[in-house]
């Protein structure tokens, strides 16, 4: 028998003084039996930087054809796809002719590597942006995690926080 997808619950206040963005977000997240706690607080930490309206997320780990989240015009255009962690060059290369814009947050040990590896070949696609998020950031949002959350995220100046009623994590945020 396969395992069913973990469902959390958030309530995400953003509060984004560099793009003027202030909303309160419901949000129902699945967790894949796969996916750890550490990858789902970073989607919810990309929903928070890039919040819009028609913001979304993809159906994830299960559907390789989308990204992480993606944010589409009224007539079906992808104007966003953003993704997470180390994608291969190839998919990248996809997403930028599907998407006016692409952005990836590359994460952990292992996303310095990848970024060193890949920075030659990614700097010619022209409508990418890769961000690296450290591996202490990525700990301390995962301690964040809960099945129910009310988060807070401030973003000002570039400097961003995610919080609860009882803690704070500065987002150590590398563009690349």
């Amino acid at each position: 028998m396969a395992l069913g997808s973990t469902v959390y619950k958030v309530e995400l206040n953003i509060s984004d003084m560099d793009r003027h963005y202030y909303a309160s977000h419901s949000l129902t997240l699945a967790r894949h039996p796969s996916e750890t706690e550490e990858r789902l607080m970073l989607r919810l930490l990309a929903f928070a930087l890039n919040a819009q309206e028609s913001l979304q997320f993809g159906k994830g780990l299960s559907d390789s054809d989308e990204p992480a989240l993606w944010r589409k015009d009224l007539t079906g255009v992808i104007e966003q796809w953003i993704e997470l962690g180390q994608p291969d060059e190839q998919r990248l290369r996809q997403a930028s002719g599907r998407a006016g814009e692409v952005l990836v947050y590359c994460y952990g040990r292992a996303g310095e590597i990848w970024w060193e590896r890949h920075a030659t070949a990614l700097a010619r696609i022209r409508n990418l942006r890769v961000f690296e998020i450290g591996e202490t950031t990525c700990r301390e949002l995962s301690e964040l995690a809960a099945r129910k959350m009310d988060l807070q995220c401030l973003i000002q100046d570039g400097a961003v926080q995610m919080m609860d009623a009882t803690r704070s994590v500065d987002v150590g945020l590398i563009a690349r």
